[in-house]
């Protein structure tokens, strides 16, 4: 089955003609720079400003990028298929998504990410009830692409990104549902601030 690709068409580069996207397909990339939006098929974009940053998350098909901008420059999470079209500058981590991991990493700019990751693999007893427990869900908080034309057994693929935003950090929680393969890839991360250093009276 075909699903929602992250490049157009036009500049994709493939291995098998059409993109047939599984959840063992996807990477995860740390950049310490924005990435341009000509790159992507982006389906809903979220701003969100706070008083020390500003953030925009993108749904990219059953991938997705979270932009922070802060005073001492920017943080880029992508989890999207490998293309060699994404650029190597500014890259500081990239891995495959495999099981459980926990990824913490403090960049020079003095931003701290923090990426708790689970490909979740379900019986086909359980998968239904969770891939809908999760709409629902995302029928009150965040944002969701829904790719009904691609439905499968009553189920459809879907992107869900949730976010919490603080003073000095930014919380976001991803789910990429793949109703084919009954699994679901699920991502927690933390952009975290310094601390503001405050003036000392004399």
């Amino acid at each position: 089955m075909d699903l929602p690709t992250l490049i157009p068409s036009r500049e994709r580069i493939v291995e098998r003609g059409q993109t047939q996207l599984r959840v063992d397909d996807l990477h995860f990339y740390l950049y310490e720079r924005t990435l341009h939006p000509e790159l992507f098929q982006i389906h809903k974009i979220a701003r969100i400003q706070q008083r020390r940053y500003s953030a925009e998350i993108w749904a990219l098909g059953l991938a997705h990028l979270v932009t922070i901008q802060f005073e001492k420059g920017y943080v880029t999470e992508l989890v999207s298929p490998h293309t060699d079209l994404l650029p190597k500058a500014g890259l500081a981590t990239s891995f495959r998504f495999r099981g459980e991991r926990d990824h913490m990493q403090t960049l020079p700019s003095g931003l701290t990410y923090i990426l708790s990751s689970q490909v979740e693999r379900l019986a086909s007893q359980v998968f239904p009830s969770t891939h809908a427990d999760l709409l629902r869900h995302a029928q009150r908080k965040g944002i969701l692409v829904n790719f009904e034309e691609y439905e499968s057994d009553g189920m459809a693929p879907f992107t869900y990104v949730d976010y919490e935003s603080r003073d000095h950090e930014f919380h976001v929680y991803a789910f990429h549902s793949f109703p084919d393969d009954l699994t679901i890839l699920k991502t927690q991360s933390i952009f975290e601030l310094e601390p503001e250093k405050r003036e000392t009276t004399r």
